[in-house]
């Protein structure tokens, strides 16, 4: 296998005959994705490192990757050897990646960025912080150059999703985005984010782990509707679905010839944080670009009846796979089982289920001190056998042609301490006093965060990961623009929205616990002082009883997981055998003090 430092040596025989002296390699993609194709896993290409966050540099003498909290365990491990720095990103001695750059190059240097591989807001931002500091910045894709053997764009067919699911048709939403771009007072919208195609033009297919999507870019104006896509991956089924809903397929890359024909008539919206630098300088200079959010995120963040109904109804089937699987897990705990395994069972239980598609990320499996990494995730090399004396946490999800699930479930295998107990139900008392939250309309999610933190607060504790984000609807399972997180969020909650509310807590050494359920806004009531909204959740499965110290708990908190449990119980067991509906009975039997 090639070496970490030979495709070093590579790309900087590279960037000395194109004269630039440092680069940025961001962990995304032309699209702005999370999950990626092999072809422009660059970042782990040239690092090793292949965690969902984090952003590699290489000058023609050093090199070091930022990656946040979440991934700084892993990120030692997979640099060793390899040259490479770890800069711990939100740490106080930790530079910014610009400012580190800045600090290494001299003035008249030259920084070379791949337009592709960033979006127009950042591009610009990159540009001109190196020009303040005397910095030159040159657009050239230097993987490319250096890549030798590197992995073609997937072919696979896409398919169209069944207005059933959907709710409305393409041909509905497309006519919803022209009447935003009227709005805006622009007649062309340029797409090239994956999950708002696949939104819009009611397409999914099978191009990357985890999210049913297709590689492709998109383009509405005032009489048309275009896919730009491979054309390999259209049958004539697809080709002519699309047509009957007013949508021309075209290759892939003619989006620049596109681009480029637009005149001076053109108003072009493109949103700012989405479209790909390169992209962007494509379009005709005779044109007028209107940057603004793009209204396709707004529209499919808001779930109509027909999606919201089919959360409900995903939710009851992985309800049903996960009371499966816990009972397989209680009874084969002594047999050698270890974190992998665990992976690997949940996929079986889940893919028994009727229109699941598979997992929707990548299961985050954590036994003992395993727990307290944010996002582990296990190995055959890394794996810990479970045992009977420490906490698991389990934070998977699946994609159904309902919709999209995602939970997290912390579970204690032997007797818990109490320490444990007391750290356990100060998460709990988080997630409830976010679930039972009331709030007038246009409230921020930055606003209700503290309802989760509240009993950690008071104890000392806290956690450095968000509480809640939008969830999409057979999609992306993180999905904006809404999310309930410390960090301010411009965009107030809407009924329709999904979000997770998933408080937790992570003692390093030893444990991590999360308690995820996903939830709907709803309208809560009208009042004379205005609208308020409240969350329905909708996950069903049970929360660990024997981690709880009732004695920290309000009666109201009691009532609230009492009443949770009987709607679990109500829901799952007319799918469960006469064995299971047993165990689900006895997990969802009250308590009290």
């Amino acid at each position: 296998m090639e070496k970490i430092t030979d495709r070093l040596s590579a790309l900087r025989e590279v960037m000395k005959q194109n004269g630039v002296s440092a680069t940025i390699i961001p962990g995304t993609d032309p699209h702005g994705s999370e999950y990626l194709p092999n072809r422009w896993k660059e970042r782990t290409w040239i690092s090793g490192f292949n965690g969902s966050a984090g952003t590699a540099v290489v000058t023609l003498e050093k090199a070091a990757v930022w990656t946040d909290s979440r991934y700084f365990i892993q990120a030692e491990d997979q640099l060793k050897d390899t040259t490479f720095e770890l800069m711990k990103m939100r740490m106080p001695e930790t530079p910014s990646i610009n400012e580190w750059i800045i600090s290494q190059l001299k003035e008249g240097e030259v920084v070379g960025l791949n337009p592709q591989m960033f979006a127009h807001n950042a591009f610009a931002e990159n540009f001109n912080e190196f020009s303040f500091n005397q910095l030159s910045v040159k657009n050239i894709d230097l993987i490319d150059l250096a890549w030798q053997d590197r992995p073609a764009l997937p072919e696979n067919p896409f398919y169209i999703y069944d207005v059933k699911f959907a709710g409305k048709s393409a041909s509905e939403k497309i006519s919803e985005v022209r009447n935003e771009m009227k709005k805006a007072n622009t007649n062309v919208y340029i797409m090239n984010s994956l999950d708002e195609i696949a939104w819009l033009f009611n397409i999914r297919g099978n191009d990357v782990n985890y999210n049913p999507l297709t590689i492709s870019y998109a383009a509405v104006d005032t009489e048309n509707a275009y896919l730009f896509i491979d054309e390999a991956k259209v049958t004539p089924e697809t080709k002519t679905a699309l047509a009957n809903e007013g949508i021309t397929i075209q290759p892939y890359l003619t989006i620049y010839d596109y681009l480029k024909k637009q005149n001076e008539k053109s108003h072009v919206l493109v949103d700012g944080n989405r479209i790909n630098q390169s992209l962007y300088e494509a379009i005709s200079t005779s044109s007028t670009i209107n940057l603004a959010a793009s209204p396709v995120t707004n529209l499919k963040s808001v779930k109509n009846e027909i999606e919201q109904e089919g959360f409900r109804n995903a939710m009851v089937k992985d309800g049903v796979a996960l009371t499966k699987f816990f009972i397989w897990l209680e009874e084969n705990i002594d047999n050698n089982i270890n974190e992998v395994t665990v992976d690997e069972q949940l996929k079986f239980f889940r893919l028994q289920q009727e229109n699941c598609k598979g997992a929707s990320f990548g299961t985050i499996c954590g036994y003992a001190d395993h727990g307290a990494m944010n996002h582990y995730s296990a190995s055959p090399e890394t794996a810990y056998t479970l045992g009977c004396k420490e906490m698991l946490l389990i934070d998977s999800g699946a994609q159904f042609l309902e919709g999209t699930t995602d939970i997290t479930r912390t579970l204690m295998l032997g007797e818990p301490t109490a320490q444990q107990k007391t750290d356990y139900t100060l998460v709990l008392k988080g997630n409830i006093g976010l679930s039972e939250a009331i709030f007038p309309v246009n409230s921020r999610g930055s606003l209700l965060d503290v309802l989760s933190r509240k009993a950690l607060w008071e104890n000392g504790f806290n956690y450095g990961h968000g509480t809640g984000h939008g969830v999409g609807h057979f999609l992306c399972v993180h999905e904006g623009p809404q999310s309930i997180r410390l960090e301010e969020n411009l965009t107030p909650l809407k009924a329709g929205m999904v979000l997770s509310n998933e408080p937790g807590l992570y003692r390093d050494g030893e444990y991590g616990i999360r308690i995820e359920n996903l939830m709907i806004v709803q309208p809560a009531m009208s009042t004379q002082f205005g609208d308020f909204l409240k969350f329905e959740i909708i996950t069903v499965s049970p929360i660990e009883k024997n981690l709880i110290d009732v004695n920290l708990m309000t009666n109201e908190e009691i009532s609230w997981l009492n009443n949770y449990h009987q709607f679990v119980f109500e829901k799952i067991s007319p799918f469960l055998d006469e064995k299971e509906t047993a165990w689900l009975k006895e997990k969802c039997e009250a308590i009290s003090k």
